[in-house]
């Protein structure tokens, strides 16, 4: 996945200024994709120049004026075909899993010390999926059971790092 694709396909599902747009980042898929305000402003700027999305500038009363992004369609175009292409094999960049490999310069107790803060980590994440998950409800449409399996994969993945946390501790026992 590109941030491209993640910005295109938010401003797909609503106009967006840039400060809207990292909002909507945080609240919708950073718990698999992330980007901070000056990525998400370079994006913008980088498919307006290349006509895949808008802007219009919106007059505010007394305040500055709004620039919202809406997508175009060839946008819409660019934004379909990334998703009917292969999946990109995925690039692991853990920068935890770095430090378990190189942690055999600590000794156990930083080890464990490292170990313990991932894990606190992980368990606030995790806590914050589950509570996303549990505000979703029911899902009613197509939309919201595919929108709801991505916090799912989430917890799956929250709950197979600990155990695999348990795995080391138990290890270096």
């Amino acid at each position: 996945m590109s941030l491209k694709h993640a910005v295109l396909g938010l401003l797909d599902l609503s106009p967006l200024s840039g400060y809207d747009l990292k909002k909507a980042f945080d609240g919708t898929v950073a718990h698999f994709w992330s980007a901070d305000q000056a990525q998400i402003y370079r994006t913008l700027t980088a498919l307006v120049d290349a006509e895949l999305a808008a802007i219009e500038v919106i007059e505010g009363d007394g305040r500055p004026s709004r620039k919202v992004h809406h997508v175009t369609e060839a946008g819409r175009a660019e934004l379909d075909r990334w998703l009917q292409a292969d999946p990109e094999p995925a690039v692991a960049r853990n920068g935890f899993l770095a430090k378990v490999f190189f942690s055999p310069r600590l000794d156990d107790d930083g080890v464990r010390r490292m170990l313990a803060a991932r894990r606190t980590a992980v368990e606030g994440s995790l806590g914050m999926l589950t509570a996303l998950s549990e505000e979703e409800g029911e899902p009613s449409s197509r939309e919201e059971r595919l929108r709801l399996a991505t916090l799912r994969n989430g917890i799956a993945h929250g709950r197979a790092e600990l155990g695999w946390l348990d795995e080391i501790e138990k290890e270096l026992s």
